[in-house]
């Protein structure tokens, strides 16, 4: 694993609550029956042969398979649109996050390459292709996978994305990497925030359904289906449209900031991330940028357009510090 990837200070032993008592192992092991079935089911639909499944069907599906886990779901806000090219953006607190995101509008979702890997749920990804694989261990190949995304977008897909690039325990927030709002400048498209959190029915905060650190999928998904009156909270935010920021750092920074503003959300964290000093090396022409010296830019030639001033030119690599340009996952990030 590359050390300039995103990862966050929690883990399973320190930051999430324990699972039910044994006296729900039947109940769980119904929920988990109703989960297999639906990703069954998914897997069946997403042949070649079964192509254009209605959207309303989509997401149904989604909050289907949420709901199977045991967990309710209370969607606020308006809606986002149902047509065009559209950059779905969501904090990253657990693998429910995904079905939850592609409730609100199904989308592409961005992934790093070893989610296809994955049992049941991997099958699904890469035959259905609603999957856009990232290779985060691959610095330089991060242009022609911004180009890839841009182009989604141009088609008229939605693409949903974890701009943290790790999920979080919901106590507090990671920073959103500019990488991804890149795509969305370069396709102008509107950026749709969606925030996430997770309850208890009872009003309680609680981080039972975070997938952190070294947590297994197994382990995650006992948490969550032996856990009673666990309740998600998707509230859809005002849609960002194009040509309001200049570049992908405010674009991230207005996303970010519609999420944090949201009532009740977690607040930032000021942490640093690890390995945050350890950059990798640079040869010219190596294609790895070389660290900044001094304070960062503002702005650079990629950064998207300016009005009243001619386009910028396409995007071909991020002198950034690396740290700021992984892309978003599906699950925390290893260590």
């Amino acid at each position: 694993m590359s050390v300039w990837l995103p990862t966050a200070p929690c883990t399973p032993g320190a930051c999430v609550e324990r699972a039910g008592s044994r006296a729900a192992v039947p109940r769980a092991v119904l929920r988990l029956t109703a989960v297999a079935v639906l990703l069954l089911t998914g897997i069946a639909l997403s042949t070649p042969a079964r192509r254009g499944i209605p959207a309303w069907l989509v997401g149904r599906w989604c909050r289907a398979i949420v709901r199977a886990a045991g967990v309710r779901v209370v969607t606020t806000g308006g809606a986002a649109p149902a047509e065009g090219g559209l950059l779905l953006v969501a904090n990253h607190i657990s693998w429910l996050d995904i079905p939850l995101l592609a409730a609100v509008r199904p989308a592409r979702m961005l992934a790093k390459t070893e989610v296809g890997h994955w049992p049941v749920a991997g099958p699904v990804a890469v035959r259905s292709g609603a999957v856009l694989f990232i290779e985060r261990d691959r610095l330089r190949a991060l242009p022609a996978a911004v180009a890839r995304i841009a182009e989604a977008l141009r088609a008229g897909a939605a693409v949903a994305a974890f701009p943290e690039g790790s999920t979080w325990c919901g106590r507090a927030r990671g920073r959103f990497h500019h990488a991804v709002f890149q795509a969305a400048l370069d396709a102008g498209v509107p950026v749709q925030p969606v925030r996430l959190r997770y309850r208890l029915t009872t009003g309680a905060p609680t981080s039972v359904p975070a997938f952190v650190g070294e947590d297994t999928l197994p382990a995650s998904l006992w948490r969550v289906t032996t856990t009673r009156h666990l309740l998600a909270e998707v509230e859809i935010l005002p849609l960002i449209l194009p040509g309001t920021h200049p570049d992908r750092r405010t674009l991230a920074r207005a996303a970010a900031h519609a999420i944090d503003t949201a009532p009740g959300t977690a607040p930032p964290s000021d942490a640093p991330e690890p390995h945050q000093d350890r950059l990798p090396a640079h040869t010219p022409g190596s294609g790895v940028p070389a660290p900044l010296v001094g304070p960062r830019p503002v702005t650079a030639p990629w950064d998207g357009p300016v009005p009243g001033v001619a386009p910028a030119p396409p995007y071909r690599g991020d002198a950034d510090h690396p740290r700021s340009v992984p892309f978003p996952t599906t699950r925390a990030s290893r260590r």
